[in-house]
Order: C-alpha cells, then structure tokens, then sequence
C-alpha cells in the first residue's frame, strides 16, 4: 500500500534473499496491487452506477444499489480480510484512505441534501449499507436486501413533501 518495500519492517528490503525479508517486500507489493486494483474496479462500477442519477437521492441508491450488487459478488471480502490480518499501520491507513475516498460521492450527496450534522447522517445511513452488505453476504437474496433498504435510504433523505431534504430540515 503506501510503500510496499517498507511494509513489514519500516526498513527497505536489502537484505539476502535467504532472509525472507525480500518475500515479505514482494507480498506487500503484490498486496498492495491487488488492493488498489480491486478499489479502481469497484470505484470505476459505482461512479458508472452514479453518472445517471438525476439528484441527490438517486446517487445514494445508485451508489447503494451498486454497493450491494457488488458485495453480492464479494468485492468486499477482501478489503474485510484486509482489515482484519494485523497488517502494518501504513497499510491499514491506506485500505482507510481507499475506502474514504470510495464512499466520498454517497457523502458529498448527503451533505448537498442539507441534512443536518451531514457527517453524523452520512455515518448513520452507511450502517445501513454495512448491516445489508452483512445480510447479503450471509445469503439474504439481494433483490430483496436492496429493495429494503433503498426504502429505508430513501425515508432518511427524503422530507416528509416528498422533497429532496432530509425529514429533519434541509435540502
């Protein structure tokens, strides 16, 4: 992730082959590529999910919609192996740094939305994507996971007019 050759000991990898130092480097590097591929492809489905959008709204259930159907295909298995194999600081904040970055477009739509405490509202709606991403993965079928909590989804963003706005104010 950040910088492969330094993962596992905070050093470069110099030292003979016969140490395993070198092999620990080229896992890193093999890691690390295969991380940041996974998140490009991910990234490149939900920014395709989202470009139709017309709205606010319609780009959070596009970009959950999108969420689901690939953790119905396990494209999150991995980044929660990741999380979870003890792996050096700099790699954890990088898999926090990817993931960041590939959530930005449901936040930036939340906060366009006026909701208030836009960051605590964009936390709170995610929950909702990681229990239905947990209940797909468990085996729940996807058509009706999604269709449950794009209702759900939609209930936090929309005011009670059938405005754009969270319930609360905004928007």
């Amino acid at each position: 992730m950040a910088t492969p050759a330094t993962e596992t000991s905070g050093e470069p990898a110099t030292s003979s082959p016969g140490s395993g130092r070198q092999e620990a480097a080229s896992s890193a590097a093999l890691l690390a590529t295969v991380t940041e591929e996974a998140f490009r492809r991910s990234n490149e489905a939900l920014t395709r999910a989202t470009a139709a959008a017309r709205g606010p709204v319609e780009r959070v259930e596009a970009f959950f919609r999108e969420s689901l159907r690939l953790g119905a295909e396990g494209a999150h298995r991995p980044d929660a192996a990741l999380m979870n194999a003890g792996l050096p600081p700099a790699c954890l904040e990088r898999l926090r740094e990817l993931h960041r970055e590939q959530v930005e477009p449901f936040r930036a739509a939340v906060r366009e939305l006026g909701a208030p405490e836009p960051e605590l509202t964009a936390d709170l709606i995610a929950g909702m994507l990681h229990t239905a991403l947990a209940a797909v993965e468990s085996g729940a079928p996807l058509e009706t996971v999604t269709r449950r909590t794009l209702a759900l989804v939609r209930r936090c963003l929309v005011a009670r007019d059938g405005t754009e706005g969270t319930p609360e104010g905004g928007g």
